[in-house]
């Protein structure tokens, strides 16, 4: 009996300590959970202030993230080819680890274009706008949401990104040309990037010599690559631009071919003229207004200077206090000089902008006369060796419609007033490492041949000589050349239009023998040009019988004519017509005639 109830009791006490150790088990388990939970919201708590340490933005971390692992990368792009695409994305994320692009596929992601592996022939885009260039593709690698619980915890960026690369943010020319003006247009086309825009650059560049100018399209501090690694090593960017237009672009560098003029311009100095003083307002900087013309008091008129671009390192003008006297007793006028290594960029602009003529040696600070007024004239030396035909950056962008400016190019022909640098690094058009047979021929050369970009020897040989320029031969050049200068007329909106279709086309047709035929077309004007004053309006006529490859084009001045030289009888005729305005301004075809006679 004894041992039944101790039995008994000893079942009780291992019931007791079962239940005990199942209550402190609950207990521990429910607290591991909580203990678990807090960890994971202070980690978002971290993830959402690494957001807000990127942007002033307010994002919620928990919907961003529950958008991402639902919806995945969306990606819709605009253009046909890799070289003209431009992608939007929303949650397109970054790997600073791999140093990678991800693409995470959920079953409502989008991807537009869908190339499968054509995406890799050569890219999905170009990240620069210098098209097709090897080190500037972009693509991206693909992962399903599901791999995100294998990964980092993601920063979002809650501002809305251009994400693109640089080409060579260490030369102004570059800047300007390859990375300013592309994306200011790019910025332009869509309506969210705007001013609080952030960009983001990829290219792996430091910030570089002119990274103040990055910072006027945006109120808000570009992103370098190497900085995305302070921010996490998953960042997703909420929504992103990712490419740079290529409209506004006029020069190509000679990768493929000889540097020169690209074959398809599209920019025109009026959307060039449009950046520049975007810029300037945002360096507080007023252009001078422009003289009145008609103003006899001198008074009345602006003062008229030239500014002479100093370089204090390579490429020197050896006599520059000379050419200046030189330029001020010529025009009589005052001379300033200005220089990148001294001045800010916009104290520079602030005398280029109410200059009237602008002198200096072949290099990218020339870009800076895209700030000239209209009327300016831009005088580019050239060191003995190198022609002027065959590196135009400037003067393409002088010429450009609508720009307005007025380019006059000098040579050194002077072998004894130029000073070469054999020692100096190949970088800076030093030849001592090469072959002396080739050292030998460069150092004897009298012109440099056309080269295909970027380390040709004797090309930056020359370019980085010191030349004295002969003030005699530079005067004689510059006023033959501003005896072609044109005299600068108020702009018309007229005389930039295009004529639009003719309308009411017609033709008609009659046999005159069995070897004779007659064909008449007639149409109206185009709507527009009852709105334009115009100079003067042609038409241009095209024929061409049915089945044959070539036509017959005619010009004429009237809206109907009737033609019987070349046609036959019994035969049918295809016939266009459009307007001209002024010998240049072209507008388009109208549908095509057939007409059978």
């Amino acid at each position: 009996m004894r041992a039944s109830v101790a039995g008994c009791r000893m079942t009780l006490g291992t019931l007791l300590n079962g239940l005990l150790v199942s209550v402190v088990a609950a207990l521990l388990w429910k607290y591991s959970k909580l203990s678990e939970h807090a960890a994971l919201l202070e980690e978002e708590l971290h993830m959402t202030r690494q957001s807000q340490e990127l942007s002033q933005a307010r994002i919620d971390y928990h919907v961003a993230l529950e958008s991402l692992q639902q919806h995945g990368t969306q990606m819709v792009c605009t253009g046909k080819m890799h070289t003209d695409r431009i992608c939007r994305f929303d949650y397109l994320c970054y790997c600073s680890d791999a140093e990678e692009f991800v693409f995470f596929h959920s079953n409502l992601s989008v991807m537009l274009p869908n190339l499968g592996s054509r995406r890799f022939q050569p890219a999905l885009l170009d990240l620069s706008s210098v098209e097709d260039h090897n080190t500037q593709y972009f693509n991206f690698l693909e992962l399903p949401v599901a791999a995100l619980k294998f990964m980092p915890k993601p920063v979002f960026v809650p501002d809305v990104t251009l994400i693109l690369n640089r080409f060579n943010p260490d030369n102004l020319m570059h800047v300007f040309h390859d990375d300013l003006l592309p994306a200011y247009y790019t910025m332009k086309q869509y309506t969210d990037l705007d001013d609080e825009a952030r960009l983001v650059f990829m290219e792996g560049w430091s910030e570089g010599p002119h990274f103040d100018l990055y910072r006027l399209l945006s109120s808000k501090q570009p992103l370098l690559k190497e900085q995305l690694k302070n921010f996490g090593k998953l960042m997703c960017f909420t929504k992103s631009y990712v490419g740079l237009s290529k409209m506004t672009t006029w020069y190509q560098y000679g990768f493929v071919q000889p540097q020169g003029p690209k074959a398809n311009i599209l920019v025109s100095g009026n959307e060039i003229r449009q950046f520049a003083q975007a810029l300037m307002d945002k360096m507080n900087i007023s252009r001078p207004e422009e003289p009145d013309a008609s103003a006899e008091d001198d008074k009345e008129k602006r003062e008229e200077y030239i500014v002479v671009f100093s370089r204090s390192t390579t490429r020197l003008i050896l006599n520059e206090a000379e050419l200046i006297m030189a330029l001020a007793q010529e025009f009589q006028m005052r001379v300033v000089t200005v220089s990148l290594e001294d001045q800010s960029f916009s104290s520079i602009v602030q005398v280029l902008c109410g200059a009237f003529m602008l002198v200096s040696m072949h290099g990218a600070q020339l870009i800076s006369s895209l700030f000239l007024p209209r009327g300016s004239v831009v005088v580019e030396l050239f060191p003995f060796a190198v022609n002027p035909e065959q590196y135009t950056p400037y003067k393409t962008l002088a010429s450009l419609p609508g720009m307005d400016l007025h380019y006059i190019p000098w040579r050194n022909n002077i072998e004894e007033n130029t000073v070469t640098h054999p020692d100096r690094p190949w970088e800076q058009g030093g030849i001592s490492h090469l072959e002396k047979a080739e050292q030998e021929r460069i150092l004897t050369s009298k012109d440099v041949p056309r080269h295909l970009c970027c380390r040709n020897p004797e090309w930056l040989f020359r370019i980085y000589q010191d030349t004295l320029v002969d003030i005699p031969s530079f005067l004689d050049t510059l006023n033959e050349g501003m005896k072609a200068k044109p005299i600068l007329k108020k702009s018309k909106t007229a005389t930039l239009v295009h004529p639009g279709r003719v309308r009411e086309p017609q033709c008609q047709t009659s046999v005159q023998t069995s070897n004779e035929a007659k064909l008449s077309v007639s149409w109206q004007i185009p709507w527009n040009l009852k709105f334009l004053k115009v100079r003067e309006v042609k038409y241009e006529v095209w024929i061409q019988e049915q089945g044959e490859n070539t036509y017959m084009p005619y010009i004429l001045p009237q809206q109907n004519y009737t033609f019987s030289e070349n046609i036959k009888p019994f035969t049918t005729y295809l016939v266009w017509v459009r307007c001209i305005f002024n010998k240049n301004l072209l507008g388009p075809f109208a549908d095509v005639l057939m007409c059978r006679t």
